[in-house]
């Protein structure tokens, strides 16, 4: 039997919103602790300050995370831009929710 594990596709941005980065993760709270904290000082996220977490999606497999993903990033910024635009309007930095007890 094959353990499936669940995962979430997730846009992070910088402070001027002017940059979005598309990722997949089976843990969300400590990816983006990663994005914030510069854990990876020569990845992209760190190069362009992307670390304001404005959209995520929790899927009951990783597949579809990352076929999600996989979706994300093949479309245009607009398409990005709209998706935030309905589910956090203010775009407002949602790891503060998740990390709340």
């Amino acid at each position: 039997m094959v353990m499936q594990r669940g995962g979430c596709t997730y846009i992070v941005t910088n402070k001027t919103h002017s940059v979005l980065y598309t990722g997949v993760t089976s843990d969300i709270i400590g990816r983006i602790w990663d994005h914030k904290n510069k854990t990876y000082p020569q990845s992209f996220t760190a190069k362009y300050n992307c670390n304001k977490l404005v959209y995520y999606i929790f899927y009951s497999h990783i597949e579809e995370a990352i076929a999600a993903e996989k979706a994300l990033k093949g479309g245009n910024r607009q398409m990005k831009v709209d998706l935030i635009n309905q589910l956090n309007p203010e775009w407002k930095d949602l790891y503060e929710d998740l990390t709340k007890e």
